[in-house]
């Protein structure tokens, strides 16, 4: 399953960082966590980040968990940001999505762009 939301105004990095403490309120591992900052072509005083997050189920006895969530973010605090999760409903059930969504929802869906 895949979700995808736009903000507007809203730092990239905020964002990141929320989403990751959201997935990690629901039990989820941190597997994979990278995220870069590019300067504007136009002006080189204006950023755009891009964030990537991967998160595993834990796995039994020490041993690494398999892929429940991805999320990607690209954007700019000055523009829109985008967000898609990528969602492996087999390991990450919907209790955990809603309950994600309503986190995400309560903080940014004010900033939420609304659909042309």
């Amino acid at each position: 399953m895949q979700i995808r939301k736009t903000y507007s105004e809203v730092q990239p990095e905020l964002l990141y960082d929320e989403v990751r403490d959201f997935v990690l309120k629901q039990g989820a591992v941190v597997s994979e966590a990278k995220l870069e900052t590019y300067s504007m072509p136009e002006d080189s005083s204006s950023f755009i980040s891009r964030g990537i997050l991967t998160f595993n189920v834990q796995g039994g006895q020490g041993r690494a968990g398999k892929e429940c969530l991805r999320a990607h973010i690209v954007g700019s605090a000055r523009g829109e940001t985008k967000l898609i999760l990528d969602i492996n409903e087999k390991l990450f059930p919907k209790e955990k999505l809603s309950a994600l969504q309503e986190d995400l929802d309560f903080i940014f869906g004010s900033y939420e762009a609304k659909p042309r």
